[in-house]
């Protein structure tokens, strides 16, 4: 029978490392250069979802992270393709068809839909393969029959199992031995030899969807899966895998085995996996086990299954969509990206909010910028490559305080994608350049001054440069959440709390800002006169709930002039107030 050791594998000849790059590695628990199997080029594979059902942030936080690694490695000259694998086969698809009355393919089709929308909607467009697990059984079925060929699998009663003692080094990604492991439940266990071995083809049930094997009707575990794809699209051994911390144990360890069996080569030569979010402190993470976890047979007490309490939809997780809907894409990439990867992202809606407050700062600095220029920050051309930075003339006090910033944000890249301490720059760069035209009086009197514009449009350059390896600021806002009622309404709402602060109503005045920040909307005092930035989905409901609750307010203090007000600047407006028992009702006239 064969086995496998480190030894007897053939690794790779790797490329020359890149200078300054290093990423965490997963296998070796250390940060190490940067090398690639082949020069110039790198493959990366990302776990995607099991599409049974709508996706939720939790599905997102891979595809945010890789998309920046992806973004970044193209900058720095890499040719990169990447793949994120579609699961289309598995029990819970065949149950969520069997329970809507609708075919398995039909359950896919809808939610990689949705999966893809919200991919959309978040900046993530560098994916070069999605490659499906029903389009790839040719591929399965042949990997393994390898593995059966070279005795490291075994055929009983339909089934084809892994047998992880011919593996000596099963267990080195997730550093589990053998006797610490717990294999697969159900009724598969009375058909292994070993309570470990996990399943590469389950025969088929009566009625279940199947694909004919040397073995008989059946399909695919889920590990073959990947290791079957990753083949196909990147080769027996590529630069990059990654996914959650949950699927370290068993799904990662599992491909490991299969492949590196198969092959009697490395599979991988960076693991990469980011950490998961949790909801708050107390509750744990967000959902529970693994969506695989208890089919896969991880321990209670394993890291794993601390780590699973993963956003999931058996706990409960919300739609996405929804949550895209009322906070607005550009907010949810720019929250996941304020932490390093590999850390854990305390998820809450109003920690978003708060993500949004440090948005508004680039998006206010963009407006005045246009002021300024008369031009548009995002018409401008930033360099594409990392050697193509624009801010060479250190003589000039800004252009080297900006330059320092550049490199520090390159600094933070290299130090394995640290994208929380690339934002602190992108924040120091953006300080850097108000205080630039304070300094400059370039909206007063210094807008004439040529010389000192044309450095100010180089400081800007570089920020959407650097912003834009982050797949940040790739487009503009839309400032009124796609609905020109709100355009309509602010104005009532600014003048509002103007009146409000010259009568030194200040609990008003506040009461006012403290609700639009959660909505996504800045209000920004400049010279006597306030003008108001931000905004998306769901904001638009807000404001006018707002404008209700003033009007009521000011109603029941028979300050009937100001409730007026309202009710005529909304009329001006294409709004219509209507008085219920409840409360006012709000509809476009």
């Amino acid at each position: 029978m064969s086995t496998t050791t480190e030894a007897t594998m053939t690794p790779p000849t790797l490329s020359e490392p890149h200078p300054s790059l290093h990423i965490y590695n997963t296998l070796s628990k250390k940060k190490e250069p940067f090398q690639t199997v082949k020069k110039g080029k790198v493959g990366i594979y990302l776990c995607g979802p099991t599409v049974y059902d709508k996706a939720h942030i939790g599905h997102m936080v891979g595809p945010v992270i890789f998309d920046c690694m992806k973004r970044y490695l193209v900058y720095c000259g890499y040719d990169v393709s990447w793949v994120v694998n579609i699961t289309d086969v598995d029990d819970k698809l065949i149950n969520k068809a069997n329970e809507r009355g609708i075919t398995m393919l039909d359950v896919a089709e809808e939610n990689i839909q949705d999966y893809n929308d919200n991919l959309a909607a978040l900046g993530v467009d560098t994916i070069d393969h999605f490659p499906r697990a029903t389009d790839c059984m040719d591929e399965i079925i042949a990997l393994i029959e390898s593995l059966v060929e070279q005795g490291f699998a075994y055929a009983s009663e339909g089934d084809v199992y892994f047998d992880v003692t011919k593996d000596a080094n099963y267990g080195k990604l997730s550093n589990r031995s053998l006797d610490a492991m717990q294999g697969e439940g159900g009724g598969g266990a009375s058909k292994k030899r070993g309570a470990a071995d996990f399943a590469l083809w389950k025969s088929a049930k009566e009625g279940e969807p199947s694909w004919e094997s040397p073995w008989g009707a059946g399909r695919p575990g889920w590990h073959i899966e990947c290791s079957a794809m990753s083949r196909k699209l990147l080769g027996e051994t590529f630069d990059i895998h990654g996914g959650g911390l949950d699927l370290v144990f068993p799904h990662h360890e599992n491909e490991i085995a299969q492949s590196e069996c198969c092959h009697n080569a490395p599979m991988v030569t960076y693991w990469a996996h980011n950490g998961l979010l949790r909801r708050d402190a107390a509750a744990g993470k967000i959902g529970g086990k693994s969506e695989r976890g208890e089919a896969e047979g991880v321990a209670g007490d394993s890291p794993e299954a601390q780590a699973s309490g993963k956003m999931s939809r058996s706990k409960g997780a919300g739609g996405l969509a929804d949550l895209i809907g009322n906070q607005g894409g550009e907010r949810i990439r720019f929250f996941l990206l304020r932490t390093h990867y590999r850390s854990t992202v305390m998820f809450s809606e109003p920690a978003i909010e708060e993500a949004a407050v440090g948005l508004e700062t680039f998006y206010r600095l963009f407006k005045r910028f246009n002021r300024i220029s008369k031009g548009e920050f995002y018409a401008l051309t930033a360099p594409t490559e990392r050697g193509g930075g624009m801010l060479t003339d250190d003589s000039i006090p800004v252009l080297k305080a900006a330059g320092v910033c550049r490199q520090k944000f390159l600094q933070a890249m290299d130090d394995d994608f640290n994208t929380g301490g690339a934002i602190a720059e992108l924040f120091e760069l953006a300080k850097i350049a108000n205080k630039y035209c304070d300094e400059n009086d370039l909206e007063g009197a210094g807008n004439a001054d040529v010389a000192a514009l044309a450095t100010l449009e180089l400081v800007m350059t570089s920020i959407k440069e650097l912003s834009n390896v982050l797949g940040l600021f790739l487009e503009a806002p839309k400032a009124s959440g796609g609905d020109d009622l709100l355009d309509a309404v602010m104005p009532l709402v600014i003048e509002l709390r103007t009146a409000a602060r010259s009568a030194k109503d200040f609990a008003t005045a506040d009461a006012i800002r403290d609700q639009l920040t959660p909505l996504g909307v800045a209000i920004e005092d400049r010279g006597g006169q306030a003008e108001w930035s931000g905004g998306g989905e769901g904001t638009l409901e807000g404001v006018m709930q707002l404008l209700i609750e003033l009007r009521q307010q000011a109603r029941e203090n028979k300050d009937f002039a100001t409730s007026d007000k309202i009710r005529d600047g909304l009329a001006a407006a294409g709004v219509k107030l209507e008085d219920r028992a409840g409360g006012a009702e709000w509809s476009r006239s």
